[in-house]
């Protein structure tokens, strides 16, 4: 067992040595004794030039002192020191270190990094899911008697928060059009704090002039959140059109494969430290250091994914367009999408996502759905495999009647999530639905 002890002495050893802070790292909270990121320098003297596709397989790649390939694991709630004094240092902060994986761990901090990156952005912070991320990124910047003015078409939990919760705590929020820029110069003409906004929505992909509203929003004084989750980084960067913080469900297509719950926030370095870290750090929405390197390696792909999950969309969206048996396409790659020109503008394409109606209302909808054999039911979207969903019923079904006859959710309207599957597969099954 003489090599047992060579190892501990080894580690032991190692673990005295000072680790190199990375620069984006929030807080000081990013290295603990003996992390040695052999290839830090080099990733940050070449993430400015790299495209997306290498930075998705790169950036923020920091490796141990044990060189390996794959970004490492570190699957622990907590972290050792040499000495008590320790300790005290790093929960003073004059000693960089992980004390807790709440507060920080290093697979997820490399997931925060490269996510970071891939938007342009100083920082990103995870969370355990995408819900996580917008109440965090909400109830952090607020307090009682501030106004929030949100765009109507959202996810449904989203619109709980919204119009359920924060009232709760004096909080005044206001719902518009979010297609209609003089709704939104109406509701914003008075000083407000926070803007929320869904672009493309969900689940009737109406598109909102990100950059419009943002110029609206800050004469008034609010901060501007984008919920991205529909284009993702790789179709639309909010932030480079006026957008103060984003969020993601990363469950959906940072994933990829319907494997893990994530989300994310993406803001500067000084609003995560100033106001949404100790948020993060006293309430405890933290992402699994599991599920930040599943998460990880789903970035490696999403580039990939997403574009030729959007170049089947189009196919399929045109497919639907000239179908008899369908009523009407939702999709922002169709001419006929009343916002075609502002996706052309906004977007770098037109995401996976699609909604189409199909006529005969709920009864019809559910026998189309169950006649599918290839696109499985299911209220997720962004994954590999496509994805069918009833919205009334489902991601929906709390809105009243009224409300979702407004935002054009009909009984009829189904959303579908389109995967990697051949587009004459998806054709074929959709086809043979339809006709049932």
């Amino acid at each position: 067992m003489i090599w047992a002890g060579r190892l501990a002495d080894h580690i032991k050893e190692t673990a005295k040595r000072p680790g190199r802070l990375s620069k984006t790292l929030a807080e000081g909270r990013g290295f603990f004794m003996g992390w040695t990121p052999v290839d830090e320098t080099r990733t940050e003297a070449n993430s400015d030039r790299w495209h997306s596709r290498t930075l998705a397989i790169h950036g923020g790649c920091n490796r141990s002192q044990f060189g390996e390939n794959a970004e490492a694991l570190f699957l622990t709630s907590g972290f050792r020191y040499e000495q008590a004094e320790d300790a005290a240092d790093r929960f003073s902060d004059r000693q960089d270190g992980y004390t807790y994986s709440r507060l920080g761990n290093p697979t997820v901090r490399m997931f925060e990094e490269r996510l970071a990156l891939l938007e342009g952005a100083e920082e990103a912070a995870a969370t355990a899911t995408g819900m996580a991320a917008v109440n965090a990124s909400l109830m952090s910047g607020l307090r009682a008697g501030d106004r929030v003015v949100a765009a109507r078409c959202l996810f449904g939990s989203c619109n709980y928060i919204l119009t359920d919760i924060l009232p709760r705590f004096g909080i005044d929020v206001v719902l518009v059009d979010g297609r209609d820029l003089a709704a939104w110069k109406t509701a914003l003409s008075r000083e407000t704090s926070m803007v929320f906004l869904e672009t493309p929505g969900n689940p009737t992909l109406e598109l909102i002039d990100i950059e419009a509203v943002c110029a609206l929003a800050h004469a008034a004084g609010a901060k501007v959140i984008v919920d991205n989750v529909f284009a993702t980084p790789i179709l639309q960067r909010p932030l480079e059109l006026g957008a103060d913080i984003v969020v993601y469900s990363a469950t959906k297509h940072i994933d990829g494969q319907g494997r893990c719950l994530g989300g994310a926030i993406i803001t500067t370095s000084a609003y995560r430290k100033q106001i949404l870290q100790p948020f993060l750090k006293h309430t405890g929405p933290a992402l699994s250091p599991f599920n930040a390197w599943v998460m990880l390696k789903g970035l490696e792909t999403l580039e990939l994914r997403v574009r030729t999950q959007s170049r089947t969309a189009l196919e399929l969206a045109r497919f639907l367009d000239r179908h008899d048996q369908v009523e009407q396409v939702i999709y922002p790659g169709l001419e006929s999408h009343p916002q075609h020109a502002l996706a052309v503008r906004q977007m770098a394409g037109y995401g996976s996502l699609l909604a189409f109606r199909v006529g005969g209302g709920q009864e019809r909808a559910f026998k189309i759905m169950n006649a599918l054999r290839l696109v499985a039911i299911s209220n997720n979207l962004g994954d590999a495999k496509s994805l069918i969903t009833h919205p009334t019923t489902t991601t929906h079904q709390r809105l009243r009647m009224d409300e979702r006859e407004t935002l054009g959710i009909t009984d009829d309207l189904v959303r579908l999530s389109v995967g990697l599957e051949d587009v004459e597969d998806l054709m074929q099954d959709l086809d043979q639905a339809l006709r049932i």
